[in-house]
């Protein structure tokens, strides 16, 4: 039998083991399953159960593995930085290697988790790849960084060679072709990311005749994001794209514009409607409040974006 001291010692060391509940700000808020809080009660109930039975071997679960061999919700994976390209002051194009010629296996408008440490505070954000689904070897992230942002701190300090640390796919709208008649995609600054993946894979296929309008907002057009990527994808037959500037702009044919963001995305938006009622919204952040506007021929759905701090 063990005396005080020791039955203290090893209490001591099952609370050492014990899991530490999350903080608010370790949520990405995009409401994923599992999310860190679910992790945390799945790991604590295993913690608990193994404290009873006196059988550590019960806290054995798979850790966190270096190489990707399938992506996992639960399970973050490493991924090596192949490449970092600052596109303007605070945003930044990461490219991440597969092994081989291996896919990453999302579906349009599907995303990731990103967990990265600051301070010795873990944090996590979501983020969607703005790659095609079907590229091989690689997978590239459109980030922006803010002033005070966390995650804007982990991600500055990015350079090629580095490893960061995903989990994933989440995300409850897939995209199957010629599903609707038309789509029309909403985005400010990145939140074009989700919206890319999607595109593609419509003008990537040739049975699929889908019409999209997509309406991107900017503060400048030196600004938005993808300009070249954008410009090609609008030679498609079914695809149209509108830019909405919230500053104004001399350098596009000479003219000086000047577009208030909110009447210039009504002003659009309301020409996207004259179509036929099949069309399908598609917009950024979370579910908008249709209180005050419910329009019967419209189905709105979120996609999450590649957002945060």
């Amino acid at each position: 039998m063990m005396d005080q001291g020791e039955e203290g010692d090893e209490e001591e060391a099952w609370l050492q083991l014990r899991p530490v509940e999350p903080l608010p700000l370790q949520c990405c808020g995009s409401g994923c399953s599992p999310c860190v809080f679910d992790i945390y009660q799945r790991d604590l109930a295993r913690w608990e159960a193994a404290r009873a039975s006196k059988d550590r071997s019960l806290l054995s679960r798979e850790e966190t593995q270096s190489c990707p061999s399938k992506l996992s919700p639960e399970t973050f994976l490493a991924f090596l930085i192949s490449a970092v390209d600052r596109l303007t002051e605070d945003t930044y194009l990461v490219r991440f290697a597969l092994p081989g010629n291996s896919q990453l296996g999302l579906r349009p408008g599907q995303h990731l988790i990103l967990r990265g440490t600051v301070d010795d505070l873990e944090i996590q954000r979501a983020y969607t790849p703005i790659s095609p689904a079907n590229a091989e070897g690689y997978f590239e992230v459109l980030i922006k960084c803010y002033q005070t942002g966390l995650m804007s701190r982990y991600v500055k300090s990015w350079k090629a060679g580095d490893t960061a640390f995903w989990r994933g796919p989440f995300g409850g709208f897939f995209y199957k072709p010629n599903q609707y008649g038309e789509l029309l995609m909403l985005a400010a600054g990145t939140g074009l990311a989700p919206m890319v993946p999607i595109l593609q894979s419509i003008t990537d296929n040739a049975e699929d005749e889908t019409f999209i309008t997509l309406v991107g907002c900017f503060k400048t057009f030196e600004g938005i994001y993808l300009k070249t990527f954008l410009q090609e994808q609008a030679r498609f037959w079914n695809v149209r794209t509108f830019f909405v500037l919230s500053q104004r702009c001399n350098s596009i044919l000479g003219a000086s514009l000047s577009l208030p963001a909110g009447v210039g995305v009504s002003a659009v938006t309301a020409q996207a409607l004259l179509h036929p009622p099949c069309c399908i919204f598609i917009v950024e952040g979370p579910p908008p409040d249709l209180s005050s506007n419910q329009t019967p021929c419209i189905s709105w759905c979120t996609v999450r974006v590649s957002c945060t701090a």
